[in-house]
């Protein structure tokens, strides 16, 4: 990967900002007397500020920006995320200078929850986001944001987990399987929690905590319960209650017994083990192995508008990503550390660490290797394939949200609609091209991958066989089959 230039000393900043002057206004007499400081003067004297204000961090000099803006139809953006972990790509796209390296000067907003984020970026006043990778999907479903958004990079795969609170795993401990080391055996099923009337929370209705949730519990023999048309709880049927809280709130809620669990991102689960309050109970890549996640989102209308500036914004988060996963996570502590800057995750560094440096603490005395738990460039994990939206409608159809049958052709002209590997390939082949990443990290595909097994239950998922898939299981919608008040018809 290519270094980034050299910061420009103070010396040469100033040096680069006085360039702007004719040789005759250098001097103190610039600024001497009303009539020398005419028109002229004001516009050299923006240009001079402007190159002094380019040399904060960066990592680029001015000239190279300047240069770089030109090639990009909008070179100032403002983008959004949520305070978790995996919006990482975007923090380290800024602090090791990737933008700018882009010729992009971003701006990164934290959002108050994943509406408000959503609601930024159909409004135009974000131009881009850290999204829920279902918020785009149900937006083309025609169950979501009235608007067409477009997700041409996945931003990770996995990165969140199931915690309960000490009350419950108190209850449910003694009698899960052990390990020779005393240690409870994972994946932990949730068969543990038959016959309990417990409150889950989960981070948004179209989120993939809220699939993996569902999933977990179903694969337990749980009716997690179904959404009625235009309902955002999905009580019907439920013999566990399920609903959304944002992601900074989850310890505190959980702490004030409001729900008994959560389905969440990460710092919010190993914050309950440090408050110790929560017991994390599994992983998302023990019920899903390389469950898609975060993408990057923004609207169609952009993206056509603004061609080059999205190619550039893509290359920047690819390097970024790259960066992350490099040489089997060396670069994961100083990631933590710019994570845990106030701006972006602002938790405690050990927090963090405790799930993004290759292991994954459950319990205090129980940290377990997890190498696969933040995965952001590696197993082709920025692809946006089809086949990861096509896993997302499928579950959405599962749980009622889609309220009737689709053909198989609907699943893959939905996923078309959203996903745009079109746009990824743009960007990472001329990475590839100029030797910034290799060429094997850039799979071949059709945009399906193969059959994947990983999942708790043992089914298999083909991503070209969505109605099949459906069909085996044996909690969820069947073929023909609706939710009604009364329950499932």
């Amino acid at each position: 990967m290519a270094k980034s230039p050299p910061r420009p000393s103070l010396s040469g900043c100033v040096r680069a900002a006085f360039s702007f002057l004719p040789r005759r206004n250098r001097g103190v007499g610039y600024m001497s007397g009303r009539k020398a400081f005419n028109r002229r003067a004001i516009v050299v004297a923006v240009m001079a500020s402007i190159a002094v204000a380019g040399c904060g961090k960066g990592g680029e000099a001015p000239e190279k920006l300047a240069v770089s803006a030109g090639a990009v139809e909008k070179p100032a953006l403002k983008l959004g995320f949520i305070k978790l972990t995996d919006m990482a790509p975007l923090a380290i796209a800024q602090e090791k200078g990737f933008f700018r390296e882009e010729g992009l000067s971003v701006t990164l907003e934290p959002q108050a929850n994943w509406k408000v984020l959503l609601d930024g970026v159909v409004g135009g006043q974000l131009d881009g986001a850290h999204m829920l990778a279902g918020q785009p999907i149900a937006a083309a479903a025609g169950i979501g944001a009235k608007a067409k958004l477009i997700a041409p990079i996945s931003l990770d795969l996995n990165g969140n987990a199931i915690t309960v609170s000490n009350k419950i795993w108190g209850q449910i401990a003694p009698g899960l399987p052990k390990g020779a080391d005393g240690k409870v055996k994972h994946p932990i099923s949730a068969v543990a929690l038959k016959g309990k009337n417990l409150k889950f929370g989960m981070v948004f209705p179209f989120s993939p905590h809220n699939y993996e949730l569902r999933y977990w519990l179903a694969a337990g023999g749980i009716e997690p319960g179904y959404y009625l048309p235009g309902d955002t709880a999905g009580t019907t049927s439920a013999q566990i209650q399920i609903s959304v809280t944002p992601p900074p709130q989850m310890p505190s809620t959980l702490e004030a017994g409001t729900i008994d669990g959560y389905s969440v991102g990460e710092p919010w689960n190993q914050a309950a083990v440090k408050k110790k309050i929560g017991v994390p109970i599994i992983t998302d890549d023990e019920i899903f192995k390389g469950n898609p996640e975060k993408v990057f989102g923004l609207t169609e209308k952009f993206a056509a508008k603004n061609p080059r500036t999205v190619k550039a914004l893509l290359r920047a988060i690819i390097k970024a990503q790259q960066w992350l996963d490099a040489e089997d996570g060396k670069n994961r502590a100083e990631a933590v550390k710019i994570l845990a800057m106030p701006q972006y995750v602002g938790a405690d560094v050990d927090v963090i660490g405790a799930s993004m440096t290759g292991k994954f603490t459950f319990a205090p005395g129980d940290t377990r290797p997890a190498p696969d738990f933040n995965v952001f460039f590696n197993q082709f994990a920025g692809y946006p394939f089809y086949s990861d939206a096509v896993w997302t409608l499928t579950q959405m159809r599962r749980w009622g949200q889609i309220p009737t049958d689709k053909p198989d052709q609907w699943y893959f002209d939905t996923a078309k609609a959203v996903y745009r590997p079109d746009l990824y390939l743009a960007a990472a082949n001329e990475l590839a091209e100029k030797g910034v990443i290799p060429k094997a990290a850039i799979p071949v595909t059709d945009g399906y991958k193969p059959e994947q097994s990983g999942f708790i239950d043992g089914l298999t998922f083909n991503g070209k066989q969505p109605n099949a898939y459906l069909a085996k299981f044996t909690i969820g919608l069947k073929a023909g089959q609706k939710v009604t008040p009364a329950g499932v018809k």
